[in-house]
């Protein structure tokens, strides 16, 4: 995707001002959707409506207890990465992240995990437990120097991302603490948070499988698509009517490109988009963006 466009749509979400200021049901839609996204592509069974029920709706749900604490504590921890922003990310954030997602869920919460293990379908050995706090005081370090030399945010967030689930730290939960780390990463640079979805899971673990090669390519990639998705999302909250989420048919008189080369485009990740069963959704303020950069070709 292009960077313009990126830039494009977040120079009009932050001329709403800072995230902090975003009004609290903006925080509370975009919770359910990215915990909804980051549980369900561990294996929580909970549909998108029920955990909008728990988070949005604040409704009973007649789920396992376990089920319902993780996607509940996930939702408050994802919506205070705001008050984190300003922080170092340390050893203390990390251990922190967990605890906050997994206390009552699982019983080493916020704490390494103490046996070696094997990732399924990696191409990689995870660091061995006893040099695991070593280890992440290096990798914490060594993100910190490359942040101060101003490395590009999705280079770095990509780099970030697939170390931290290399060295695999905790017993459980890795996934879904280190999308939160990402995403930290993403809200301390101004960027908003992006939401890793069901459909897009084969796409996201071939990228980091990739990664695992020592390609990092198909990670930024991947992370720049679903930005767009992200900022589309915020938008659709927090906007104009410029940024209302309409179905891709729905621009066929406003633009000379076809819904199906539309749908194409946003396919590709060309095009910001999100996907809602069968249909991509996009804006007009999207959708203007991309056709101004179609015309620089």
């Amino acid at each position: 995707m292009e960077r313009e466009i990126l830039d494009g749509l977040r120079g009009d979400l932050l001329s709403r001002g800072p995230f902090e200021a975003l009004p609290a049901p903006v925080w509370r839609a975009v919770s359910s959707l990215n915990t909804y996204g980051t549980n369900a592509i561990e294996g929580n069974p909970l549909t998108q409506d029920e955990v909008d029920r728990a988070i949005i709706f604040r409704e009973p749900v007649k789920r396992p207890t376990k089920e319902l604490l993780e996607t509940v504590q996930h939702a408050s921890t994802f919506i205070r990465l705001v008050d984190r922003r300003k922080q170092q990310i340390d050893i203390v954030t990390v251990r922190s992240l967990h605890e906050e997602v997994f206390k009552g869920v699982l019983p080493d919460y916020g704490h390494w995990r103490r046996s070696d293990v094997q990732v399924r379908s990696a191409s990689f050995t995870p660091e061995r437990s006893e040099w695991l706090g070593e280890r992440m005081a290096a990798f914490l370090k060594e993100y910190g120097r490359r942040d101060s030399t101003r490395t590009d945010v999705f280079t770095l967030g990509a780099w970030f991302h697939h170390e931290f689930e290399s060295i695999h730290p905790f017993s459980d939960g890795n996934g879904r603490v280190g999308r939160l780390l990402l995403n930290l990463h993403f809200l301390k640079h101004d960027w908003p948070p992006v939401n890793v979805m069901p459909l897009d899971r084969e796409r996201y673990m071939d990228a980091l499988g990739q990664a695992d090669k020592g390609d990092l390519q198909p990670l930024t990639d991947y992370l720049t698509v679903v930005m767009g998705g992200s900022l589309l999302y915020f938008l659709s909250r927090a906007g104009t009517e410029q940024d209302e989420l309409r179905p891709l048919a729905r621009f066929k008189d406003e633009t000379a490109y076809s819904p199906k080369f539309l749908s194409l485009r946003a396919k590709e990740g060309e095009l910001p988009a999100v996907r809602k069963g069968t249909e991509w959704l996009t804006s007009k303020r999207a959708l203007d963006l991309y056709v101004m950069e179609m015309r620089k070709e």
